[in-house]
């Protein structure tokens, strides 16, 4: 079997006033993220490990900030036009494993429907999808409550 690891990262700039969506959820807070799209970084970074691990460019290459037609979409669409690409590619997803480092609000409580939202969009198991939170100790802008960020592994399968 073949296999291929690809890794992403995501960030976005915190701002009052707008929605905060990660792992395809709205997460009630009073910051949201400043973005073209929904702002998810939790599903920018994965559709850019997806992305990576066959050497298919970036989420901004794909659907870029440039285009009218990506301004406010929900990030599930573009993760989902990820996953169709990778299979036609001929590859599958095995599992994938994302950090998301926010010093506020919690994230423990939405993991597991974070979990769920996304194994549905990918079309894989919940046990092959991971999701952590951490914060960085009110250390740099995560700390400061400036922005968010995330990292994602994945492992795909031929």
């Amino acid at each position: 079997m073949d296999f291929r690891i690809g890794n992403g990262y995501d960030v976005h700039q915190l701002a009052p006033g707008l929605p905060l969506v990660l792992g395809g959820l709205e997460i009630p807070f009073e910051k949201g993220c400043v973005a073209h799209s929904d702002g998810d970084v939790l599903i920018h970074a994965l559709c850019d490990a997806l992305l990576g691990a066959l050497a298919l460019g970036d989420i901004g290459h794909l659907f870029p900030d440039t285009d009218d037609a990506y301004k406010g979409i929900d990030s599930k669409i573009l993760l989902g036009r990820v996953a169709a690409l990778v299979r036609s590619k001929g590859w599958e997803v095995a599992n994938v494993d994302m950090t998301l480092l926010a010093q506020r609000p919690k994230i423990a409580p939405y993991i597991p429907a974070m979990r769920e939202t996304l194994a549905k969009v990918l079309g894989i198991p919940v046990d092959a999808v991971s999701v952590k939170a951490t914060t960085t100790e009110r250390l740099g802008f995560v700390g400061r409550e400036e922005g968010i960020a995330a990292y994602a592994t994945c492992l795909l399968g031929k």
